[in-house]
């Protein structure tokens, strides 16, 4: 099975499933960011990025219902650690930083907070709020940081019930270009 397979069946059981408190599926959630990305002119790995971005959420069981969580579920690690398998660090770096990136914002951009949905005011608090100068200082240091902020804000964007996107199928042919071949 190819990647592009693997993902396609990840995104064929689980994808149609609510964005945790968003007006969007999980599927329409990455096809937004990936569409914002692509607009906004983004390199195809950071297009693949935005587009996988929350893969950890649908390789992972978490309650469906965000009312239900207690902790935060890390899927940026749990979903960088999958794609790191099968993409280079263009693609699965940003995924691991997108989180952190949400903090970083928090702290450096006045007006950020007031930009993000009531779901994401909910997991900021589960990911530990607005970052500390110290965490500001380590996330500026990480190679892929500046491209983790472009992943946020396309996160962020992704979130608009009834918007026209491109379909999954459609990038088939990025995610078979950047994939990593089988060891």
């Amino acid at each position: 099975m190819s990647v592009a397979d693997e993902i396609f069946a990840i995104y064929a059981r689980r994808g149609s499933g609510a964005y945790f408190g968003e007006p969007v599926t999980m599927l329409d959630h990455g096809l937004q960011a990936a569409h914002f990305a692509r607009i906004d002119g983004a390199a195809p790995a950071l297009v693949a990025a935005a587009l996988l971005h929350d893969i950890g959420h649908l390789i992972e069981d978490v309650p469906d219902d965000l009312a239900d969580w207690i902790s935060d579920a890390r899927h940026e690690e749990s979903g960088a650690r999958w794609l790191g398998a099968h993409f280079g660090a263009p693609v699965s770096e940003p995924v691991r930083l997108h989180v952190p990136a949400k903090r970083y914002l928090c702290a450096v951009d006045r007006g950020y907070f007031g930009e993000l949905s009531a779901a994401s005011v909910v997991t900021l608090k589960l990911q530990g709020g607005r970052m500390s100068p110290a965490e500001i200082a380590a996330f500026e240091r990480e190679p892929f940081h500046a491209e983790a902020v472009r992943v946020r804000r396309w996160d962020d964007r992704g979130k608009v019930a009834g918007l026209e996107t491109r379909g999954l199928a459609d990038y088939r042919g990025l995610i078979e270009m950047l994939a990593r071949a089988p060891a």
